[in-house]
C-alpha cells in the first residue's frame, strides 16, 4: 500500500508539472498589465547576477548533502494528518542531517529568486507603512523589511532571505530543535545575526491554538513584508497560516507559499488564496506561489515559468 501511495504521488506531481508547463507563460514580462509588476518580472524574475554571499550559502547547502550526523527528527510538515496533541501523533525518529537537506531544502533557483525578492521590496525608492518615508533621505535610516518564514528546516533558505541586508529582520520557525540547533550554526557561519528562530510546533490538536501562537508572535512584529510559508503541506493548515500573517501585512508586502503543487491538498489550498478577496494578484511559479495585496494591481492570477 505505501509504495501504490507512493506511485501515486509521484504521477500527481508529474501530471501537475506538465500542466503547468502548457499553460504557464514566460514572456519577460509582456502581458503583465501593472507597470510596477511588469518591472518586477524584468528586473526580479528575469535577472541573471548573482551576489558573493550567494557562494558561501551555497557551500553550506553543500556541507548539509554530506553530512551523515543523525538528529533526533519531529516531522511536522510532511502533508499527513495534523497531530491530535502536542504529545501524540507526532513522527520522531533518528534522520541523517544529509536526508533532511534532500528532502527539506528549497532548490537553488526558488532560494535565489527568494533572495532577490527580498533586495527588489528593500528598495530605496520602495515605501510602505511598516517603513514609512519615500526617497534617499528616508533611505538612509530606513529599519530594514520584516520576513517570516513558517519552516526553517536546516536554514539554507533562511540564511538567503536574511543576507540581503543586515538590516532586515527575518523572524523563522521550526518545529523541531535538532534541525534548529543545526540551522543556528550555520547561520553563525555565515555571520548572520538578524535572524531569530522561534522553535516549537505550529500544528496541533487546535487549530485555534496554532492561530493564537502565532498571532501573538505576528503582533508582536511592526508589520510583515514579506512571508515564506513552507510548513505543514495540508490545505487546513496553510490556509490558516496564510490568515494569521495576512491580518499584517500592508499593500507592498508579498506571501510566498512554497510547494502550491505539492498534493491535491496543497492545490487546493492555493485556490482558495487566489480566489481571497483581500489578495489583488498571484502568481504560480510552480514550486511556489507568490501573493500580492496593493488594491492598484488588476485582479490577476498569473502562471510563469522561471
Amino acid at each position: 500500500m505505501h509504495a501504490f501511495m507512493k506511485k501515486n504521488v509521484y504521477l500527481y506531481r508529474v501530471s501537475s508539472w506538465l500542466k503547468h508547463q502548457l499553460t504557464a507563460r514566460n514572456t519577460g514580462g509582456h502581458g503583465v498589465h501593472s507597470p510596477y509588476l511588469f518591472e518586477w518580472v524584468r528586473m526580479v524574475m528575469s535577472d541573471k547576477n548573482t551576489y558573493y554571499v550567494w557562494d558561501e550559502i551555497e557551500e553550506i547547502r553543500q556541507e548539509m548533502l554530506k553530512d551523515t550526523r543523525e538528529l533526533e527528527f519531529v516531522d511536522y510538515g510532511s502533508g499527513g494528518p495534523l497531530p491530535t496533541s502536542p504529545s501524540k501523533g507526532r513522527s520522531a525518529n533518528m534522520r541523517r542531517v544529509c536526508d533532511i537537506a534532500k528532502g527539506s531544502l528549497a532548490r537553488r533557483k526558488e532560494a535565489q529568486l527568494l533572495a532577490r525578492l527580498v533586495g527588489w521590496l528593500g528598495r530605496p525608492l520602495l515605501t510602505s507603512p511598516s517603513r514609512g518615508g519615500i526617497g534617499d533621505e528616508a533611505s538612509e535610516d530606513r529599519k530594514g523589511l520584516t520576513i517570516v518564514e513558517l519552516g526553517t528546516s536546516l536554514g539554507v533558505t533562511t540564511a538567503y532571505l536574511a543576507a540581503m541586508d543586515s538590516r532586515n529582520k527575518v523572524v523563522t520557525y521550526e518545529g523541531c530543535p535538532a534541525v534548529a540547533e543545526v540551522a543556528r550554526a550555520n547561520w553563525e557561519k555565515l555571520g548572520l545575526s538578524n535572524i531569530a528562530c522561534v522553535v516549537g510546533e505550529i500544528t496541533v490538536d487546535s487549530l485555534q491554538f496554532t492561530v493564537d501562537s502565532l498571532q501573538l508572535a505576528v503582533d508582536s512584529l511592526s508589520g510583515i513584508d514579506v512571508a515564506f510559508i513552507d510548513a505543514n503541506h495540508t490545505c487546513e493548515a496553510t490556509l490558516t497560516y496564510f490568515n494569521a500573517l495576512v491580518s499584517r501585512v500592508h499593500e507592498k508586502s508579498v506571501v510566498v507559499v512554497d510547494d502550491i503543487h505539492y498534493n491535491a491538498d496543497m492545490e487546493k489550498a492555493w485556490k482558495a488564496i487566489c480566489a481571497d478577496e483581500r489578495v489583488t494578484t498571484t502568481m504560480d511559479l510552480y514550486r511556489m506561489g507568490l501573493v500580492f495585496f496593493d488594491k492598484h494591481y488588476w485582479r490577476k492570477h498569473y502562471k510563469m515559468r522561471i
